[in-house]
């Protein structure tokens, strides 16, 4: 099979793709088209079916396994996919893993790093909570590694959970290096628990849509009742640094616009939204511009995350 990542626009794509995502809707003209993203591990697609009653246009599901013949075009920078015909694929033509995006990198190693940090908390309660989910529950240690950080915002792929976690842990670690006043211990285990409550605010692949809990509750509610409820089995706990730690996860969002239950009034809960902010606005650009030729400096138009047009800088 022909990967996303290597389309070239011209080119007529003949292979087996998942369907991500379907939703019927109509030109200004009137007329009925379909609007999909097409996946596979390297990536993912917009693609269009414009006149989806034409023969050689078979029924299909969204997270169906489909054959798709098309030809790849550009649209306001980016490559796009217009369907010509699509089939229903049977299994035994294709291979799960194929379909499922996976980040670029080691999960053992990303695991290994995290780990590193644990064991460099110094505070004996904060180490006894992080050991004791991370280290010792090899069941939730499986699920958090394979686990994505969203449905399609930013590190929306297998073992994009771990990444994130990772990448804000060692963005905290940079500011107590220049910023003497925070509390290095409190930070890095909040920056670790940040988004827990993502394992079971997102399905499992190839859904990784959201649960019924995550409806309901959402990541941030999930994951600071699930540390409070672990500092509860930890005999002597201090109240305050427990309360300090559910601040920092229950306000890591900054606004409360942005689902957080209140503002960030610590030190640390300021530096973790700072934290958590800049790494996912930096791979929601990769992602945007992961379909963008390598020499191209076209602007792509809005941005809903960013509120502004964006394109690549020059090289």
């Amino acid at each position: 099979m022909k990967y996303i990542e290597a389309f070239q626009e011209g080119e007529r794509i003949n292979g087996i793709y998942l369907c991500k995502y379907r939703q019927s809707a109509v030109t200004k003209n009137g007329k009925p088209y379909e609007n999909l993203i097409l996946q596979d591990k390297s990536g993912t697609i917009d693609a269009k079916i414009w006149d989806p009653g034409s023969q050689g246009i078979d029924s299909f599901d969204m997270l169906d396994y489909i054959g798709v013949m098309g030809d790849v075009t550009s649209f306001q920078g980016a490559l796009q996919l217009n369907v010509k015909r699509v089939r229903k694929a049977q299994e035994g033509e294709y291979e799960p893993k194929d379909y499922l995006p996976v980040s670029e990198r080691d999960l053992d190693e990303m695991y290994a790093e995290l780990k590193g940090y644990i064991r460099s908390i110094k505070n004996p309660y904060l180490q006894k909570l992080l050991s004791g989910i991370f280290l010792e529950d090899a069941s939730f240690a499986r699920r958090f590694q394979q686990h994505s950080a969203a449905k399609s915002v930013h590190h929306g792929f297998v073992g994009g959970l771990l990444e994130h976690t990772l990448s804000v842990t060692k963005v905290c670690e940079a500011y107590c290096g220049l910023y003497p006043l925070l509390n290095r211990d409190l930070l890095l285990t909040a920056a670790m628990f940040h988004d827990i409550g993502k394992v079971e605010e997102l399905s499992d692949f190839p859904a990784n849509d959201y649960t019924d809990e995550g409806q309901l509750l959402g990541h941030i509610m999930i994951g600071t009742e699930w540390i409070g409820a672990q500092i509860r089995q930890i005999p002597g706990f201090p109240k305050k640094l427990g309360n300090e730690l559910k601040h920092c996860i229950v306000a890591h969002h900054g606004e409360l616009a942005f689902g957080s239950p209140k503002k960030p009034a610590l030190a640390e809960a300021i530096a973790l939204y700072f934290a958590d902010n800049i790494d996912a606005k930096m791979e929601t650009l990769k992602e945007a511009f992961a379909n963008v030729p390598e020499s191209s400096t076209e602007w792509l138009g809005y941005n809903r995350l960013f509120e502004s047009n964006i394109r690549k800088s020059s090289k």
